[in-house]
């Protein structure tokens, strides 16, 4: 029998208890506490829940999707095959042909780059390579291409940024063009940081009116004062966790793991970690949280709204960072259960591609009917704006 999983430790609650009766019993400054502190807990939640989902979403891709995908190529490769056997051997219409080679040529070329070299002559059956003048005329034309796309290129880049292109340059190429506009934006960056510093430093000499002054004293104080109340949380977790002063060996090294605990959330301006950890270790308790000044609350609430902006982007990266191993839009996959959902599906239509072509090159091997069948149902996509999506 299964042994049941034993639940990973709730973070203690901080939270101000409504002493009286109604909402008007705490203050707006309390309500905000709890509010943060609520929705800090909830994001940390949702953070650790994405982040172990993608993890192994990221195991499953390796273990179940990418061996599909192995198989799917073989399959791939082998419709080529029989495509190609076709049209060396059946009799088949000019229009059969031209499909064939649309199938083959358009839709399966890279094949050649996953390593079947076999698929070769094949492709050189139904797209021979061009001749000594075909290819000098196809040189040219793109030669004249590039350049006509460096000219326009350049004009955007003149019009948008206001980068010139010094005559003679060397633009020949993507990376080239790419490096040169690299450079002169590095070299007008550097002219705005000047300008903006030199606009500071006339800035920081002029007089301040009496009113701008009070604001930058008040904004000042303000963190000082907010720098200083997480201190006084870290000094005190500090000195009653100091390992040098604990004799039992075991307690020591549970001491030491809890600093580094502190450390971290002290160094990433966390205060709900530090406050939590403080009721753990019992140097506060609920009747301290009730107590807090309202300017003590108003510098906590500060924090843990710059806490909850934090989250937010942690979890957006998250979110950002699976599109990579996707493909899709981050709120395709916004939640473990959509990640789920979308990862079963691109399996099952995986397999079920799979199987269509592993019968369908059976029939082919079989049946000449059958591929003339197939090549009638077929048709070749019009060459359009719009992308083309067709799936062998």
């Amino acid at each position: 029998m299964a042994k049941k999983k034993t639940p990973a430790a709730q973070p203690a609650l901080v939270h101000i208890p409504n002493a009286g009766k109604g909402t008007d019993a705490l203050s707006k400054e309390q309500k905000a506490f709890n509010r943060l502190t609520k929705q800090i807990t909830k994001l940390e939640t949702e953070v650790g829940e994405f982040r172990a989902a993608a993890d192994t979403l990221r195991q499953r891709v390796q273990n179940e999707y990418r061996p599909l995908q192995t198989q799917h190529h073989d399959q791939r490769a082998a419709m080529v095959r029989a495509l190609g056997l076709a049209y060396e051997q059946q009799k088949l219409t000019k229009t059969e042909r031209k499909k064939i080679v649309d199938l083959v040529v358009d839709k399966c070329a890279d094949l050649l780059d996953r390593g079947y070299d076999d698929l070769a002559p094949i492709f050189d059956l139904l797209d021979p390579p061009p001749t000594p003048e075909e290819a000098a005329a196809l040189e040219a034309e793109e030669a004249d291409l590039e350049a006509q796309t460096a000219e326009m290129m350049k004009d955007m880049y003149r019009r948008q940024f206001g980068i010139e292109f010094e005559e003679g340059v060397d633009v020949s190429t993507p990376a080239k063009f790419q490096a040169y506009v690299a450079q002169q934006m590095a070299v007008q960056q550097e002219a705005y940081e000047q300008q903006e510093a030199e606009a500071e430093e006339r800035r920081s000499k002029r007089k301040k009116s009496l009113k701008q002054q009070a604001a930058a004293d008040k904004k000042k104080a303000e963190e000082q004062n907010i720098t200083q109340a997480v201190r006084t949380l870290y000094m005190d977790l500090v000195k009653h966790l100091h390992p040098d002063r604990e004799p039992d060996e075991a307690e020591k090294i549970r001491k030491t793991e809890l600093l580094a605990r502190v450390t971290t959330a002290y160094k990433a301006n966390e205060l709900l970690t530090l406050l939590r950890l403080q009721l753990e270790l019992n140097r506060i308790d609920q009747a301290h949280l009730e107590n807090l000044a309202e300017d003590q609350l108003r510098y906590f609430n500060k924090l843990l709204r710059e806490q909850v902006r934090e989250l937010d982007q942690q979890l957006l990266n998250e979110q950002m960072g699976l599109q990579s191993l996707t493909g899709k839009p981050y709120y395709y996959t916004s939640s473990p259960a959509s990640m789920e959902l979308d990862f079963l599906q691109m399996k099952a239509s995986l397999e079920q591609r799979i199987r269509q072509l592993e019968a369908e090159v059976t029939a082919f091997g079989h049946d000449p009917k059958a591929l003339k069948a197939f090549l009638k149902d077929y048709k070749i996509p019009k060459a359009g704006p719009a992308p083309r999506f067709i799936r062998l």
